[in-house]
C-alpha cells in the first residue's frame, strides 16, 4: 500500500510560521523581562528577606534602599558623572561625524580614498586594547603641563573621558552615516540648490531630517557604549569622580561584605533604568523616521 504525503497548504505553513515566531519573540522577551523584574523587586526588599526564597515578593516598598544607594554609596554622584560624560560624548561625536559623513558621501576631494581607508581601519580597533597607551599619553601631557595645572588636567577629567569616547567612536559613526547619506537621492539636494539653498542649509534642513533613522541608530549604539563602559572610565577616572559602572562595582564589594543586598540591587536599577528608557525612546523615533523617510513619487 502506497502512502501519499500531501503537502500542507500555504495558509497552514504560514500560520505555523507565525506561531513559531510569536513563541520565539515571547521567549526572548521573557528572558529579558524576568531578570529585570527580579532585580526591581529585590531592590525593594529588606535585608532579612534575602535569607528566604529569592522568588518571594517584597513585604513592602523599601524605598530607603534607593536613598541609601544615592547618598551613602554615592550612586547619585556617579549617576550625574555618567550623564555628563555620555551626553557630552554624544554631542561631540555628532558634531564631528555628521558633517564629515556628508562631505565624504557627496564631495570628491584629493585623498578621499585614503581617508575612507583610515576610517574603515578604525572600525577594527577595539578601544579597550589601546586604553593603556591612551592613559600613558595623558600622563605625559599632564607632566608637560604640571607648571600650569599642578593637580593635573587630562587624567580624572570627565570632559577628557567624553572626548576619548567620541574620538574612538567616530569611525563607526561616520561609516554608518556615510552609507545612509549615499542612499538618499541627489534629486533632493538639486531641487534645494535650484531654490537658492546653500550647502550648509541643504545639510541641516534637508539631509539631517531624512537621515534621522541613521542618526538615531548611532545615538543608540554610542549611548550604550558610553553608558556601559567600565574599563576606560576606570582607567581615566582614577579619583573620586567615577561613573555608575565603576561605582556599581564598589557598591557590590561593600554591600556583599555587609550582606545588604537591597542597596546593591537598588544600585543596579539606577544603572539599568536609564538604558531601558533611552532604548525605548530611540527605538520609537527610529521606527517613525524610517516610516517617514524615502522618496515620494
Amino acid at each position: 500500500m502506497t502512502v501519499i504525503n500531501t503537502p500542507r497548504p500555504p495558509a497552514t505553513r504560514s500560520r505555523i510560521g507565525r506561531v513559531l515566531t510569536y513563541v520565539l519573540v515571547i521567549a526572548l522577551a521573557l528572558a529579558i523581562a524576568v531578570p529585570v523584574a527580579w532585580v526591581l523587586l529585590a531592590s525593594l526588599k529588606k535585608k532579612s528577606e534575602f535569607f528566604g526564597s529569592p522568588w518571594t515578593l517584597p513585604e513592602g516598598l523599601r524605598l530607603q534602599n534607593y536613598v541609601d544607594a544615592f547618598t551613602d554609596a554615592h550612586m547619585g554622584q556617579y549617576f550625574a558623572t555618567s550623564v555628563f560624560v555620555t551626553v557630552l560624548g554624544l554631542v561631540l561625536v555628532l558634531v564631528v561625524s555628521v558633517p564629515a559623513a556628508y562631505v565624504i558621501a557627496r564631495y570628491e576631494f584629493k585623498g578621499k580614498s585614503f581617508v575612507e581607508l583610515l576610517l574603515l581601519g578604525g572600525l577594527f580597533v577595539n578601544v579597550n586594547y589601546i586604553v593603556v597607551p591612551i592613559f600613558l599619553m595623558l600622563v605625559d601631557w599632564d607632566k608637560a603641563l604640571v607648571d600650569v595645572f599642578p593637580g593635573g588636567f587630562f587624567l580624572d577629567n570627565p570632559s577628557v573621558l567624553s572626548l576619548v569616547y567620541a574620538a574612538t567612536s567616530i569611525p563607526f559613526t561616520i561609516y554608518l552615516l556615510t552609507a545612509y547619506f549615499r542612499s538618499i537621492p541627489v534629486a533632493y539636494e538639486e531641487a534645494a540648490s535650484i531654490d537658492g539653498a546653500s550647502r550648509f542649509r541643504i545639510m541641516t534642513r534637508i539631509m539631517l531630517p531624512m537621515a534621522r533613522p541613521a542618526i538615531t541608530t548611532v545615538i543608540l549604539f554610542n549611548f550604550l557604549a558610553y553608558w556601559n563602559d567600565f574599563i576606560i572610565s576606570l582607567t581615566l577616572l582614577p579619583g573620586e569622580g567615577k561613573t555608575v559602572q565603576v561605582g556599581l562595582l564598589n557598591l557590590f564589594t561593600a554591600q556583599k561584605a555587609a550582606a545588604d543586598y537591597g542597596r546593591l540591587y537598588a544600585g543596579m536599577v539606577i544603572v539599568i533604568v536609564p538604558v531601558l528608557i533611552v532604548y525605548a525612546f530611540i527605538q520609537k523615533r527610529l521606527i517613525e523616521g524610517m516610516a517617514s523617510g524615502g522618496v515620494k513619487g
